[in-house]
């Protein structure tokens, strides 16, 4: 997951170089934070947040088939 979330914020910034992504496991539950540089920020969320939901949609998908439930967090 950490991977294709990464590789998605990397396609969408100017910045790729500057794209962390963090993955914090629980029992049932996956965190995965996203820092990207803060120019970068608006793309990444896109208009009225399209773009940043777009991506939480595709990481539910991938989450049903693991049976985790799995939460994205955009950091500053």
């Amino acid at each position: 997951m950490k991977q294709l979330i990464e590789r998605i914020a990397k396609a969408l910034v100017d910045s790729p170089e500057e794209v962390v992504v963090k993955e914090i496991q629980g029992h049932n539950l996956i965190v995965i934070e996203l820092r990207v540089a803060k120019h970068d920020i608006g793309k990444v969320i896109g208009k009225h947040g399209r773009t940043v939901e777009a991506i939480r949609t595709i990481l539910t998908a991938v989450s049903t088939k693991i049976r985790k439930h799995c939460v994205l967090e955009l950091l500053e």
